[in-house]
């Protein structure tokens, strides 16, 4: 299982890109973060996240 903002998911074995794929995540406008550590969003295809990852995907949201 890997928790994705708390949520417990059973995703081992995809990649970030993997499952950003299945979400309504604009992939411009969010930075992840795994383990405590942002993944560049060049390397969203090939990190693949093992069981006990822990993700945090934040939204940037505009406004003024």
């Amino acid at each position: 299982m890997v928790k994705v903002n708390g949520e417990p998911k059973d995703i081992a074995g995809q990649t970030i890109a993997e499952y950003l794929a299945t979400t309504n995540y604009d992939v411009k406008r969010i930075a992840v973060e795994r383990n405590g550590d942002i993944v560049p969003k060049a390397q969203y295809g090939e990190t693949v996240l093992w069981d006990g990852d822990s993700i945090e995907i934040v939204s940037f949201v505009g406004g003024g």
